[in-house]
């Protein structure tokens, strides 16, 4: 948790402020899980602080929500014309790459569990980038992308 909590504080991911008057408020939780190598070894356990997207409001928290996806079929053509022509093909992981997408909207959301600002308990977390879940993450990382 100190980890996930680090790199949002890093990505500077929120602002805290007073809890506006009539604002939607969206709830968050920490999910848990494990991460495995390759060969089936624990590497270590996984925090993630997520909102939760489905107490986001249309036209209030949210607009546009759509994001390209390419098919996997499109992968595969690419990767058959790059190896008959005997081109280098790379992979690329971004860590925490929702966190990496600037939002347009103006997103309230509690603060994490475990991390409750003490001198201000009552602010809420003004998003400045996604967070995983939120309905507009992906398209938020695709613009960034």
């Amino acid at each position: 948790m100190q980890d996930e909590y680090m790199a949002l504080m890093a990505n500077r991911t929120r602002t805290l402020v007073p809890r506006p008057v009539n604002a939607n408020i969206v709830s968050s939780k920490w999910l848990f899980r494990h991460k495995y190598k390759a060969d089936d070894t624990l590497e270590c356990y996984k925090a993630r602080w997520v909102v939760r997207g489905f107490s986001q409001r249309p036209g209030v928290d949210f607009d546009e929500t759509f994001s390209p996806v390419v098919k996997s079929a499109t992968i595969r053509v690419v990767l058959a014309i790059a190896a008959a022509r005997d081109w280098p093909v790379h992979q690329m992981d971004v860590n925490n790459a929702f966190l990496q997408g600037y939002l347009n909207e103006s997103v309230y959301c509690q603060q994490p569990a475990g991390f409750v600002d003490e001198r201000h308990p009552e602010h809420v977390c003004l998003l400045d980038r996604s967070l995983y879940r939120l309905k507009q993450a992906p398209r938020a990382w695709f613009d960034r992308f």
